[in-house]
């Protein structure tokens, strides 16, 4: 029996080598566009609070605007409406990296159609929560669009950071009496609207939720909150100080803070102080 050459070994293999490169790649098949636009090109963004819920409609939503990084013109803008989203489908459904996490269920989005010529390299930013102009936060991302191509399903997300805050009681600028005993109460939500609270999805047990009492441009006190189911709120009782300490009022301060996630939020108010009650005198 005749042994191969070691030149016919060495052509089969090449021949081999060849034919294996030239076997298409999944997922390499060209667009199916014509080579000229301009193409229509829709675009999806989806503003969501980090860690948390779509901005939607309950918190006022969140404007978007795509911008040409080139030339500098604004190419799309309007507000995101809609619903939160699916809070166990977003919250408590383990996913792969691939799937949509948003988009399963109806939730809040902006949606535009782009006209494109050629790829273009934009940056699309948000605002939000409208509603609360106090708690607003923004994001942007810069990415390259290409005619045809179109970005749906979850879209485009950007994720803003921060809670709302709100002090319940006492109401702002309300009037209050120096040396008396007063309850600081605050709601804590995050951008998206849904509830902080002890061992819910947004679990109060591992964020700072903590007053302050500020005279002037020092904090004279730091005040300890607790949950208080009822009212759904934080608080914490302190001492208004006396008339002579403060004659401009006083400042009182809320903030939230994780650490882990970033996400924080502050709310604060001024309070005029009123001098003492005076004991009540007896009847003659």
């Amino acid at each position: 029996m005749t042994r191969p050459s070691f030149a016919s070994v060495w052509l089969i293999a090449s021949l081999s080598l060849l034919s294996w490169l030239s076997i298409p790649v999944h997922g390499q098949t060209l667009p199916n566009i014509p080579l000229n636009g301009p193409h229509p090109t829709t675009v999806l963004v989806r503003v969501v609070a980090h860690g948390a819920m779509v901005l939607g409609r309950e918190v006022g939503g969140a404007r978007v605007t795509i911008t040409d990084v080139t030339t500098g013109q604004i190419l799309a803008t309007g507000l995101q409406q809609g619903e939160a989203g699916d809070q166990n489908q977003i919250m408590r459904t383990p996913h792969m990296m691939e799937e949509p996490i948003y988009s399963t269920r109806p939730s809040a989005a902006f949606t535009t159609t782009l006209h494109l010529q050629k790829p273009a390299l934009v940056d699309i930013s948000a605002e939000g929560p409208l509603a609360y102009p106090g708690a607003m936060q923004k994001a942007s991302k810069t990415l390259l669009l290409i005619p045809g191509q179109d970005l749906t399903q979850d879209g485009i997300v950007l994720h803003l950071h921060g809670y709302l805050v709100q002090i319940e009681r006492p109401k702002p600028r309300e009037a209050l009496i120096a040396k008396d005993d007063v309850k600081l109460r605050a709601s804590v939500r995050t951008l998206s609207g849904s509830l902080v609270r002890p061992y819910g999805d947004w679990d109060s047990r591992k964020i700072r939720i903590y007053g302050e009492v500020v005279i002037g441009d020092r904090t004279v006190e730091r005040l300890q909150m607790f949950y208080d189911e009822g009212s759904r709120t934080f608080e914490a009782p302190f001492f208004v100080p006396s008339l002579k300490e403060v004659p401009e009022g006083i400042i009182l301060r809320v903030i939230a803070t994780d650490l882990a996630t970033g996400n924080t939020g502050m709310d604060q108010a001024n309070y005029p102080v009123l001098s003492e009650r005076l004991p009540s005198q007896p009847i003659q």
